[in-house]
């Protein structure tokens, strides 16, 4: 991985009938976000800098790793893109838009594969759109795992307040419980360690959610703490991890959240059982500046924590804050990995 002040960052696209396009041309209009390509739609952009009314040139680059002129949207527009993107109807789930969005994904990950890009930061993508195009994935983590051979991975959502890690993701609740056990457990744990330690800390603190209310109440309220949460974390400890727990779910993120002056939180992660369960007290704090990782890859991957937004989409009013920090995570976990 080539990581410093001239990485190069590859920025996919997402569903062309969303604020993807609309948040990368705002924030790559600040000029702040380094070095970076976008991989996706020439038309499609230019339509999202007239969206935003920006006076900025998009460059169609022959190669993904061209030299970029200041002051523009560089774009390459990978090989399979379906026509007619940039005339398709916006907010509306198409599957043309689904195929695009999977093909930008696909291509942004083969360049951090193969050394050439020092990290992915990957625009919202509506999975509905996926499916309709027939991408047997239900969003970016499923898809990125597969491409990069099928390591285990696991999602992280986090602000500048709080981390959180989850065991399960993008699965029906009644599902989810079904894929519970200790080692889906001591994984996400181990992952998270490593992770947390490839970011500069030394011996990370992690907190571990309950399922149940209370962390079961000891079992009046569910055994699943007892069985395998519980043992989970104490074989994590055996191997040298700073896990505790599991706590009540309903106030451990409130332990966690990093706050200074006046609140500095007791863990640097938390890792929670359910996508709803942990996603919901990092949104609550803010959804401008999270930032939505994946663990676990051959490469860093980063993206904002919101969706397509169909509702706003092609008004040009969409806030980029979340895309500018997924910029600014990938690059500092680059730097960081490269140290």
């Amino acid at each position: 991985m080539t990581a410093g002040p001239a990485a190069l960052l590859a920025i996919s696209m997402g569903d062309a009938a969303g604020i993807g396009p609309e948040i990368i041309v705002r924030a790559l209009a600040g000029g702040d976000a380094g070095r970076c390509v976008v991989i996706g739609d020439v038309g499609v952009m230019r339509r999202a800098v007239r969206q935003c009314g920006l006076l900025l040139p998009v460059a169609r680059l022959d190669e993904p790793t061209d030299p970029t002129p200041p002051d523009c949207v560089p774009v390459w527009q990978p090989p399979g893109l379906p026509d007619g993107l940039a005339d398709a109807p916006m907010g509306v789930v198409h599957a043309a838009a689904g195929r695009a969005a999977a093909t930008c994904i696909e291509a942004a990950a083969a360049l951090a594969l193969d050394g050439r890009a020092a990290a992915i930061v990957t625009a919202p993508i509506h999975k509905e759109a996926l499916a309709a195009a027939g991408v047997p994935y239900p969003g970016h983590t499923e898809m990125l795992q597969a491409l990069a051979g099928g390591p285990p991975v696991r999602m992280m959502l986090a602000n500048p307040q709080l981390r959180v890690v989850l065991v399960t993701i993008h699965v029906a609740l009644r599902r989810a419980l079904e894929l519970l056990d200790f080692d889906a457990v001591l994984s996400t744990l181990r992952i998270t360690h490593a992770a947390a330690r490839a970011w500069g800390l030394a011996r990370p603190r992690i907190a571990v959610a309950g399922l149940n209310p209370h962390a079961g109440e000891g079992g009046l309220f569910g055994d699943e703490e007892q069985r395998f949460i519980a043992p989970a974390v104490a074989a994590a400890a055996a191997e040298g991890i700073d896990a505790r727990g599991p706590f009540a779910p309903d106030t451990v993120f409130m332990r966690a959240r990093h706050a200074p002056p006046d609140h500095p939180g007791e863990f640097d992660v938390v890792v929670a059982m359910t996508h709803d369960h942990g996603l919901i007290p990092v949104k609550y704090l803010g959804v401008e500046d999270g930032v939505n990782v994946t663990l676990g890859l051959p490469f860093v991957r980063t993206s904002p924590d919101h969706g397509t937004a169909f509702d706003i989409a092609g008004r040009g009013v969409a806030d980029a804050g979340s895309l500018r920090a997924a910029i600014g995570m990938a690059r500092a976990l680059c730097g960081a990995a490269a140290r």
